[in-house]
């Protein structure tokens, strides 16, 4: 399987948040697809665990053009709970609507979701976790920033 491989980040366990030192995803590749489901696709990130053997495997594997769905999703989402506190909910009930972001064609729409039941209470629970989080996301958004910018040049 590491003959489709190109790039690799090794110890991963090692600096995974707050799972550091304990995390079951020891290193991140990037090449071919391996899993059956993403052959059409030319890239993909594979997530990788060790086995009962403590052989590599790949526990995940998303095509690179998720992995910015992902990022394009969350960056918004962190982008909208820096200015949630002027709805006394932290959303507006009436228009759960953040923002249709225009991609390939397409529309990704990103709202709160008002199906929830108990979404007045798990929006608040939500928005504390991501202040919670600030350590670990801000050090990471300054890198990718960083390399967002240096990737302007390109």
């Amino acid at each position: 399987m590491n003959d489709k491989i190109v790039l690799t980040a090794d110890n991963y366990d090692l600096i995974d948040g707050r799972n550091a030192y304990r995390s079951a995803i020891k290193k991140l590749t990037l090449g071919k697809p391996c899993k059956e489901e993403n052959q059409n696709m030319q890239i993909a990130v594979q997530l990788w665990t060790e086995n009962e053997k403590k052989e590599p495997e790949i526990s995940m594997e998303l095509p690179i053009h998720q992995i910015f769905d992902l990022m394009i999703f969350l960056s918004r989402t962190l982008l909208y709970f820096k200015e949630a506190y002027r709805f006394p909910l932290l959303y507006d009930p009436e228009n759960p609507t953040i923002e249709r972001i225009g991609i390939q064609g397409g529309v990704l729409p990103v709202r709160v979701c008002v199906e929830n039941e108990n979404i007045d209470k798990d929006i608040q629970a939500f928005s504390l976790s991501l202040s919670d989080l600030g350590e670990l996301t801000g050090e990471r958004l300054r890198v990718l920033t960083r390399i967002l910018e240096e990737l302007e040049l390109y």
